[in-house]
């Protein structure tokens, strides 16, 4: 049974009126009757991004009587957190009281990959409106879960609505510092390795800080239909075929749709070579795309002439592609750019703002 259905959200300045056993009521009498049960063993379960079941066991005295429940939720303190930064408001849950297990759900008070406590008690209901309250049972810790393939579908549909014509590309292309090209020749034999995705976009993505990947972007400029001569992220450019990484060979992946409180809107994409590590972890997790048929990146046989492969990008989003294997230096060439290292652009542990109507669905930020 969904808690929701049966649940109104209190905060600190406004909790129902309780009173423990033996306390007062408002015409000064004094409630002499049997304590409520404390919840025991309690257990969470069945946790997304959004809900929750939760259950516990209670003794079968005064059982009864039992009219509502009262759960208390916070987001776990982060040690690191900013101390001048505003604080979350506890939220007090109150529900009627009904079979267990049951399901907390609410965006509106649950956020993905987010760590919280919650606590509950037994509550009954008086006659003068005010509750009879158990004490509170122990405090338990979970965390709500990522993004499930449904979220990211209705992210995906929310990017085709803005992704724009396909304009032709040729190759990709990763900016960096000459240091890193130099570690990647002396150290590295001659390879690119993949790294762990950062934090950047939305906060329930499946893919941050789980996915290992190599970044690279496809975008060109519309009156070149080349690169562009600016990077935020190093003057030295790697540039390689596009067949080289995308090909029937191939599995693209849908990751992710954010923005960073700018008109820009990104997708995340992700090249992963079937079979590979990066396509097991895919799989479970991101909505498949047909590469010859999607709105963001395409890759098409040529019918005519040599039967090779073209290459399309959309338009209107910056497109971030992740491939998920080694890259050797040797398939491409690396060459200083002649624009500007524009670091305000940089998206690294960028974090997407949750007011935009354009790129947020309503399961948290």
């Amino acid at each position: 049974m969904l808690l929701c259905a049966n649940m109104s959200k209190e905060r600190e300045d406004s909790s129902p009126r309780w009173k423990s056993r033996g306390s007062k009521s408002q015409d000064g009498s004094i409630s002499e009757m049997e304590e409520l049960p404390v919840p025991q063993n309690i257990k969470i379960s069945n946790i997304t991004c959004d809900s929750f079941k939760i259950c516990w066991d209670m003794e079968a005295r005064s059982k009864e009587r039992i009219t509502h429940y009262f759960i208390d939720l916070n987001k776990k303190e982060n040690k690191n957190s900013n101390k001048f930064k505003h604080k979350d408001v506890p939220t007090k849950l109150v529900a009627k009281a009904v079979p267990l297990p049951m399901t907390v759900r609410g965006h509106w008070f649950l956020s993905p990959r987010t760590e919280y406590t919650v606590a509950v008690q037994t509550a009954s209901k008086q006659a003068d409106g005010d509750y009879a309250v158990s004490e509170w049972s122990e405090i338990i810790e979970f965390c709500t879960a990522d993004y499930s393939t449904v979220h990211l579908n209705q992210l995906l549909e929310k990017a085709e609505v803005i992704a724009g014509r396909m304009l032709p590309f040729s190759v990709f292309y990763r900016n960096q510092n000459k240091e890193y090209f130099d570690h990647a020749r002396e150290v590295q034999e001659n390879r690119m390795l993949p790294s762990i995705k950062d934090n950047s976009g939305s906060h329930g993505s499946p893919i941050s800080g789980k996915l290992e990947g190599i970044f690279f972007s496809c975008n060109t400029e519309f009156n070149t239909g080349k690169p562009p001569q600016d990077s935020p992220y190093g003057r030295h450019r790697f540039e390689v075929r596009a067949d080289a990484l995308f090909n029937p060979d191939t599995n693209l992946y849908f990751g992710d749709f954010y923005c960073m409180y700018t008109a820009y809107h990104y997708v995340i994409l992700v090249l992963a070579p079937k079979g590979s590590r990066g396509d097991e972890f895919c799989k479970q997790r991101l909505p498949l795309l047909d590469i010859t048929n999607n709105r963001f990146l395409t890759c098409k046989q040529v019918e005519e002439g040599d039967g090779g492969l073209v290459f399309h990008h959309a338009q209107d989003v910056i497109l971030e592609v992740i491939y998920t294997e080694p890259v050797d230096l040797s398939l491409g060439t690396v060459a200083e750019i002649s624009g500007h290292q524009l670091m305000s652009l940089s998206t690294v542990n960028a974090k997407k703002d949750p007011s935009c109507k354009t790129c947020n669905i309503s399961v948290g930020r």
